[in-house]
């Protein structure tokens, strides 16, 4: 620690002079209230500090008078203050939604609806305010040589424009795709459903073939489906006689490979048949159609060696 010699040298006149240091008169004072402790002048409680109360007047006369020398009766033409309500909103009209005419309407941090409230509250006010500057005879429109600098350049009312219309159109973009997710949510829930239910007829189905292939039922009711009767026989009439019949898949079965019935003794003789010789060829008959085998140039049939010959064949090659 560096002290100055200055600082050093007032101490020692001090000293020298006389004058008691801050040490000395503490302990001067504890002194004086140890002994007047002794002698019974101090006692315990009596040493408490009270705030005083502060004197209050109400003085009603000068409050008048103040209250007088503010308030001013003057005419509209000095004071020019409107108190309205803001415009009607006819661009949220044209467009079909529900304009926010209260204040209560309005969302606080909002900034672009707050800024819009404040826009159409000023249209009001001019709306009404320009009549009765006309009345007054004062003019509303500013010179040619007038020149003031705005408080706010348009360049930058621009940017503030910008910068509202592109915090609404997020706004938005957020609200539409929280509506997305809300719709695939559902969606899904009801695709997750179907399957399930799907999962839950194909097990019923294959219970119910087991029971049929075990001979505990001897109901096939499982092969209908989901096909359900209708509840009013006036009203189902009409499908029920088109489904009496087959369908069109069994129509196709039924005329390509036939309608079934009986299959063992389809080649028997009967005795329409027997009488009937309309069908009988002799060359057939006797063997001398095409069927007796292939023949030769000649007009031979060719026969094949027999075994012992083709050994002599064989033996001779």
């Amino acid at each position: 620690m560096v002290v100055g010699t200055s600082t050093m040298e007032s101490v020692e006149e001090e000293e020298q002079l006389g004058f008691d240091s801050d040490e000395e008169k503490s302990e001067l004072s504890d002194n004086e209230l140890q002994e007047a402790f002794a002698k019974g002048l101090l006692k315990p409680g009596m040493n408490v500090l009270v705030a005083k109360a502060k004197k209050s007047t109400n003085n009603v006369a000068g409050l008048k008078q103040c209250l007088a020398e503010f308030r001013k009766d003057l005419p509209w033409v000095e004071r020019l203050d409107m108190t309205n309500l803001p415009a009607e909103d006819l661009i949220s009209k044209a467009d079909g939604k529900a304009p926010a005419g209260v204040n209560e309407d309005i969302n606080a941090d909002d900034d672009f609806q707050r800024e819009m409230f404040f826009y159409r509250q000023a249209q009001a006010t001019v709306l009404e305010s320009l009549p009765l500057l006309k009345k007054h005879n004062i003019s509303t429109k500013r010179p040619d040589d007038y020149f003031a600098e705005m408080a706010k350049t348009d360049q930058h009312m621009q940017k503030i424009r910008k910068k509202l219309i592109s915090k609404q159109m997020i706004i938005e973009r957020s609200e539409k795709a929280k509506k997305l997710r809300e719709q695939r949510k559902f969606g899904k829930k009801v695709q997750i459903e179907v399957m399930q239910k799907r999962q839950k007829e194909k097990k019923d189905m294959m219970s119910a073939v087991k029971k049929y292939q075990k001979g505990m039922t001897d109901k096939l009711d499982f092969l209908e489906g989901d096909k359900k009767k209708p509840k009013d026989s006036g009203q189902g009439s009409k499908k029920a006689a088109n489904k009496k019949g087959p369908n069109a898949k069994r129509k196709f079965k039924d005329q390509r490979f036939g309608f079934g019935g009986k299959k063992s003794g389809k080649k028997w003789n009967t005795k329409e048949s027997h009488n009937d010789v309309s069908s009988f060829r002799a060359k057939v008959a006797n063997a001398k159609g095409g069927k007796g085998g292939k023949k030769g140039k000649g007009g031979q049939q060719n026969k094949r060696p027999g075994k012992s010959v083709r050994r002599k064949m064989k033996s001779r090659s």
